[in-house]
């Protein structure tokens, strides 16, 4: 596992931004288009203004969310309006290229359960088209937690035990229960980037760099992963040396 140190949040947010840059132009240039997932977050929306400003062929980028909360589509809480806000309406991403999480269904309740299961399948027939069936994203961009949960992977939800579906509901998590990628989805990437801010992170970045313990995110894997870590989270940290790591 690759571990890049920055000063601050805002560095760790350029050097992501440029590793999003250089997939996306190497995959559109292999495959003629670049599939991506990023999470949401303060330093994550930071590196996505970074990301924007970097000259691609944005018509063959497509963006899609590696979680959502499940709420209303008008409440502050969800993450699309910023992310469409960042990429579309303030940057170059075409509004076809943005592919949202299906969570408006799943809103609605146990009484749009049809509909619910209909707008997952209508995601990943989506989400095929573009990635392959079944689906490999040229990247996922994650966070940490400071329970060790990534993505809406929470410790000790049932969803740590799929192993079929892609895509899956998780438990309520601070109020909330959210649509999230699953490990299926999640370990067939092509690249997997770790976005980890912050003093309350830096034990749980050393379980993942070591691989210790049973944290969502250590049982992911992917020791081919980059954590790109400000110097809070990484005050600390330790990666055993090896070709090709820089640390």
């Amino acid at each position: 596992m690759i571990l890049r140190s920055a000063r601050d949040p805002a560095e760790a947010a350029s050097l992501a931004a440029e590793q999003l840059a250089r997939v996306c132009a190497e995959s559109c240039g292999a495959r003629g288009r670049a599939v991506i997932a990023v999470s949401g977050g303060e330093t994550p929306w930071l590196m996505l203004a970074e990301f924007a400003r970097h000259r691609l062929p944005w018509s063959a980028v497509h963006v899609t969310q590696v979680d959502e909360r499940i709420v209303r589509a008008d409440d502050p809480r969800r993450n699309l309006a910023r992310l469409r806000r960042i990429l579309v309406e303030d940057g170059p991403l075409p509004e076809w290229n943005l592919l949202p999480l299906p969570v408006q269904a799943l809103y609605e309740g146990p009484v749009a359960a049809n509909a619910a299961a209909a707008a997952v399948e209508d995601y990943m027939a989506a989400l095929a088209r573009l990635a392959g069936a079944p689906p490999v994203l040229d990247l996922v961009q994650l966070g940490l937690g400071a329970d060790g949960h990534t993505a809406s992977l929470l410790p000790g939800d049932a969803l740590l035990e799929e192993h079929e579906r892609d895509l899956g509901r998780s438990e309520v998590y601070q109020g909330l229960p959210r649509l999230t990628m699953t490990y299926p989805l999640l370990r067939r990437a092509r690249e997997v980037l770790w976005l980890v801010t912050g003093e309350a992170k830096r034990e749980p970045l050393q379980a993942l760099l070591d691989g210790r313990g049973d944290s969502p995110a250590v049982r992911l894997g992917r020791a081919d992963a980059t954590v790109i870590a400000d110097a809070d989270a990484a005050a600390a940290a330790v990666v055993n040396p090896g070709p090709g790591r820089d640390h």
